[in-house]
């Protein structure tokens, strides 16, 4: 009787450790893009898993062990490379097994996601797309620009996913930092008339620093904030700083630009059809693509003077000129390029302010002004704001005039041409040249 017993307890005591063992799907999400599709499914407990993939038709198998679920795995949309996402038979009755169906080849790569932030265990399907939507940015192809269009500034939150960044004293994930100012910076871009922000990432989610310039270009962007927050192994340095392309890694990525002709012809747009000489083409893209990366630098060093002009008036800069640097997220040579740190995580204080959100909005107007400051100056052709840059006029300030006298004579608003002159007082000098908005 008593060894009955115990055989029932030790049952028993099994079947509840098998239970509690057991792994369930809570919710699946998906997000396409026109490279690349991104599957995440909400587990119950951390996921075990394998995976193959099967041809004719294509398809991306997972096996999730210790696994029993019923959730329902569909979705609204998919996007152009995943058909569905099904169950299907599994290899064991303790196991679930996923069918992925694709309408065409995909690479993928499978990670786990550990809890954070609130949400749970996650496993994370990428699958990269062999047939890409074409979306390509044309540097030289004006016909490829309507005129009028807005300014597109494409906006980097550093870190992500699997990817954490620096962790501050306190805990703080740099990526959770960035991606919280991206957000605020987002929103000023897109408030603005005449301007329009892309992010490249706007999760909690990882993608490669290499892939972050093909998100701008894809987008045709005229320029990339990339944000980050700096660290080090001591708590004592702290600021911010911005960084620039090196020019030794400028050489390098032109050169290899140009030993992919696809590449070249990518970023020549529709110049690339009129060059037919074999012997001339390396030439002439060399010529045409070395203009493109002088400008981007130009442009990205000038911007990067105005950033630091705006972020001194908030946080110490722990350098107080633009540095340059080999970073991999800088290296679009057709699109202007700057590296924000916006502060050293690594600093106890700094990592309290970075985690006050006002701090975090002091920081991405600072971003904005600079950002829309340099864009007044120099509006980029076709755009919007380099059509009202044509139509205004210019006025050389004379003693006894005043900004409310000149609103009166040329009929326009005094906050019109603040705005235009980004003049934050009503003061103005002798001999000082303001641009007049026509409205």
């Amino acid at each position: 009787m008593l060894r009955g017993k115990l055989l029932f307890f030790i049952s028993l005591c099994l079947l509840t450790l098998r239970v509690s063992a057991d792994n369930d799907i809570n919710n699946m999400r998906v997000w396409p893009t026109s490279a690349s599709t991104r599957l995440v499914f909400d587990l119950k407990s951390a996921p075990e898993f394998t995976y193959f993939t099967l041809k004719n038709p294509d398809r991306l198998v997972i096996d999730l062990a210790n696994t029993n679920s019923d959730t329902s795995l569909g979705s609204d949309e998919t996007g152009a490379l995943v058909k569905r996402v099904r169950y299907s038979t599994p290899k064991n009755k303790d196991s679930t097994r996923i069918v992925v169906e694709l309408n065409r080849k995909a690479s993928p790569s499978l990670f786990a996601v550990a809890p954070a932030e609130g949400k749970g265990h996650r496993l994370v399907v990428d699958l990269e797309d062999s047939a890409p939507s074409a979306d390509n940015s044309v540097v030289m192809d004006m016909n490829q620009s309507s005129r009028d269009r807005d300014i597109i500034v494409a906006i980097d939150a550093g870190h992500g996913g699997k990817d954490p960044g620096s962790i501050g004293p306190a805990g703080s994930f740099e990526k959770n930092i960035t991606l919280s100012i991206a957000k605020m910076l987002e929103d000023k871009v897109n408030a603005e008339k005449g301007m329009r922000a892309v992010m490249t990432r706007s999760g909690d989610y990882y993608i490669s620093p290499n892939a972050r310039p093909e998100v701008a270009r894809k987008h045709k962007a005229d320029l990339l904030i990339s944000i980050h927050a700096d660290a080090f192994t001591q708590p004592e340095p702290r600021g911010g700083s911005v960084w620039v392309l090196s020019m030794r890694r400028a050489d390098s990525e032109l050169g290899r630009w140009l030993e992919k002709s696809e590449r070249h012809s990518e970023l020549l747009g529709g110049a690339a059809e009129v060059i037919s000489d074999n012997a001339s083409e390396r030439y002439l893209a060399e010529t045409i693509l070395g203009l493109s990366m002088d400008h981007s630098m130009t442009t990205s060093y000038d911007l990067s003077n105005k950033v630091i002009g705006e972020l001194k008036q908030i946080t110490r800069m722990h350098k107080r000129s633009p540095q340059a640097a080999s970073l991999a997220v800088l290296t679009a040579p057709d699109i202007p390029s700057i590296l924000v740190e916006v502060g050293f995580i690594s600093n106890p204080q700094e990592e309290k302010n970075l985690n006050w959100a006002q701090y975090r909005q002091q920081l991405a107007t600072a971003l904005f002004s600079a950002t829309k400051r340099y864009f007044h100056q120099m509006p980029p052709d076709g755009t919007l704001w380099a059509a009202m840059k044509a139509d205004n006029r210019t006025h050389k300030v004379r003693s006894g005039e005043s900004l409310s006298l000149l609103a009166q004579r040329y009929n326009v608003k005094v906050s019109s041409i603040k705005a235009a002159n980004n003049l934050n007082g009503d003061v103005v000098r002798i001999g000082q040249v303001l641009t007049i908005p026509s409205t």
